[in-house]
């Protein structure tokens, strides 16, 4: 693997940075979802981090093109960047959506897939951080992808309990059906953004199957 260039380090400096903002973002959005009335704030916040972490994925992108020999394969970067910003595309749609449709009442199953997510994120954190020095960490990678797909399936299973919450109340319980509504579409971002994360995991471990 080509390393040592001042065009590799900075290709390696775009996914810590992305990733750390993924992080950012992710922490934020844990606190959204155990405290509502924060959420008008701290969706603008979220998406400042979005906005930034575009920028990220565009200048990476754009120098992939520009620049002849990579350290990595061309498509290893266009797909680990890319989809680490689907996982910060995925946490500002949940925000946004909390925000726009004034939820008010809490979930906790809607924080308990918030902390997943969150750990989620700062996991990939640790693995993207190494991926600069990937011969001399594969077990270390392989072993935060394996815990990645572990939260995932976390996750799902919260994902599954919460639709079957909405959908099957407990009999006696009065059903809000604009409010099953907004959270449906809640569950669903939150779940895709697990999934996000298992898609940057998996970006993660084909590179140490590559490289390593």
């Amino acid at each position: 693997m080509a390393g040592g260039k001042a065009h590799d380090q900075a290709f390696f400096g775009a996914f810590t940075a992305h990733a750390k903002l993924c992080v950012q973002a992710s922490q934020k959005l844990a606190e959204l979802l155990d405290d509502l009335t924060k959420a008008e704030a701290l969706a603008k916040e979220i998406k400042d981090l979005e906005n930034k972490a575009d920028g990220i994925t565009h200048d990476t992108i754009k120098q992939l093109h520009d620049t002849w020999i990579t350290p990595l394969d061309r498509a290893d970067i266009h797909d680990l960047i890319t989809k680490l910003d689907d996982v910060l595309d995925m946490i500002e749609a949940v925000s946004e959506r909390v925000a726009i449709f004034r939820v008010r009442e809490k979930n906790e199953l809607a924080v308990q897939l918030g902390t997943v997510l969150r750990k989620s994120c700062e996991t990939l954190a640790k693995a993207v951080a190494q991926v600069h020095d990937v011969a001399k960490s594969p077990k270390e990678i392989l072993a935060v992808a394996v815990e990645v797909n572990r939260l995932e399936n976390e996750a799902d299973d919260i994902y599954r309990k919460a639709l079957g919450q909405l959908f099957n109340p407990e009999p006696g319980t009065t059903v809000n059906a604009l409010e099953v509504l907004k959270w449906r579409e809640i569950f669903d971002y939150l779940e895709n953004a697990t999934d996000a994360c298992e898609d940057v995991a998996n970006v993660l471990e084909g590179i140490v199957l590559e490289y390593a």
